[in-house]
């Protein structure tokens, strides 16, 4: 047994833990658990806790459906929401196959496959997300209009806010267990917030995103409101985003940077953004993966629905942040279509891949849009070559299905479960009748 095993089972006796939580992801970002005795846990790092993957959405059909789940232990962290007397610890899991190889519907292993990639090219990817949220007063129900916890704006501060306290306290828990924060405000929405987590190496950050979520409701939930991530629960009030930074480190050397180009953008940094430009509509689907995702990219404003990058332009795909001086380190690029509903691992990877593949092909970026995308006529927009993401998730699942690089990156199973489901949201969706449609059409039809 390895040190950062023997690490856990020495922290479970001092700290008086009774129950291990192991925490694994299904191909849509749901976030699964199965409780165990600390007693379990020595034969869960050898052989790993079985469990039926038939049951677990993309997992596995009926006829394969013993799988194992191998707690990784430089994930264990105690949860601190579980309150007074014995603690409950949780740690992710790998899954893996009874004859003990990986499980290609792990979406964790989808992405470390993929920086497994990277890696062999010499590079580390890091990135940082900004997460945005709502909170309402209560839990909404039966389809009915949420009520925010406030009516504040972006950046507001109110004295005695339940959103002030709310981002106070969830930071707090969130620190406790070794997630940095680095910026937290209240966004554009009311009741809307915004909390950044540092950069860490993409696998970390996104096991931090699920961790994320799971504190965000809890402390919601402590307070007696709700916290929802859905990307657009409103039609007069922006989404919910989660622009991510991106970088992509030579050991220590951040490769994005060199000294004098424009931007201090790296040709490696360069072929990455045209990477990511070059094939941004077939990775739509993954990284705004629900049939609401598309409410909040066509809502404009800072809600890209055009494929172009742009400097200080918050309407484009793609930005490159401002350089600051004394931090090479710090160059960077930023996708801003992805909303904070997305499954971090499958998100992570086809962002990864796409960059990569701009860096393999020696992709040409090209000019950048200065202007705001959104006020531009569908002419002008041509006149530049500035493409349309997909409008809907009907138009991302039908690009997707036809991309070699999102089926070679997910992976044979994960591909046709993702597009089946997706397809299968899509149908039950078109078939909706609307409060839209009944507002507009019975009083005249």
């Amino acid at each position: 047994m390895g040190k950062q095993e023997d690490f856990v089972l020495r922290a479970l006796e001092e700290r008086d833990v009774k129950f291990v939580r192991l925490w694994f992801t299904d191909v849509l970002g749901s976030l699964k658990s199965v409780a165990i005795a600390p007693a379990e846990l020595d034969g869960a790092f050898a052989e790993g806790i079985g469990f039926d993957g038939s049951a677990i959405e993309g997992f596995a059909r009926v006829y394969e459906a013993d799988m194992l789940a191998k707690p990784d232990p430089s994930t264990f962290q105690i949860l601190p929401w579980r309150g007074e007397g014995p603690a409950t610890a949780r740690m992710f899991c790998d899954i893996m196959m009874p004859d003990g190889s990986q499980s290609y519907a792990d979406p964790r292993f989808v992405l470390k496959r993929t920086l497994g990639k990277a890696s062999d090219q010499g590079f580390t990817f890091y990135t940082h997300p900004e997460v945005e949220f709502y909170l309402f007063k209560d839990r909404p129900r039966d389809g009915s209009t949420p009520e925010p916890v406030d009516r504040s704006g972006y950046f507001d501060h109110t004295s005695q806010s339940i959103a002030h306290d709310f981002r106070r306290d969830a930071i707090t828990m969130l620190e406790s267990m070794g997630i940095s924060v680095e910026f937290s405000h209240h966004e554009g929405g009311p009741g809307q917030q915004e909390i950044d987590l540092r950069y860490a190496d993409a696998l970390s950050t996104a096991d931090n995103i699920m961790t994320f979520r799971v504190v965000i409701k809890e402390v919601a939930l402590s307070q007696g409101v709700h916290a929802s991530f859905m990307p657009k629960p409103f039609t007069e009030f922006p989404g919910s985003a989660m622009h991510t930074h991106l970088s992509l480190f030579e050991g220590d050397n951040n490769a994005f940077f060199e000294v004098g180009s424009e931007y201090h953008l790296s040709k490696t940094g360069r072929m990455f953004i045209a990477g990511l430009l070059e094939h941004a509509a077939e990775i739509t689907a993954v990284t705004n993966q629900w049939v609401n995702s598309y409410k909040r990219l066509a809502g404009g404003g800072e809600a890209p629905s055009y494929v172009c990058w742009g400097h200080n332009n918050r309407s484009a795909l793609v930005r490159v942040p401002m350089y600051k001086p004394t931090k090479g380190a710090s160059t960077r690029v930023e996708l801003r279509s992805i909303d904070s509903a997305a499954n971090p691992y499958l998100a992570f990877a086809v962002m990864l891949a796409a960059g990569m593949k701009g860096i393999e092909g020696g992709y040409e970026l090209p000019p950048g849009a200065e202007d705001d995308v959104w006020s531009l006529s569908e002419g002008e927009r041509r006149a530049m070559g500035i493409a349309p993401l997909p409008q809907n998730l009907h138009d991302a699942i039908g690009v997707m299905e036809r991309s070699e690089l999102v089926a070679e990156t997910l992976g044979e199973h994960v591909f046709d479960f993702f597009l089946r489901n997706k397809r299968a949201e899509w149908d039950e969706y078109r078939q909706q009748v609307t409060d839209f449609e009944r507002a507009r059409m019975l009083p005249v039809l």
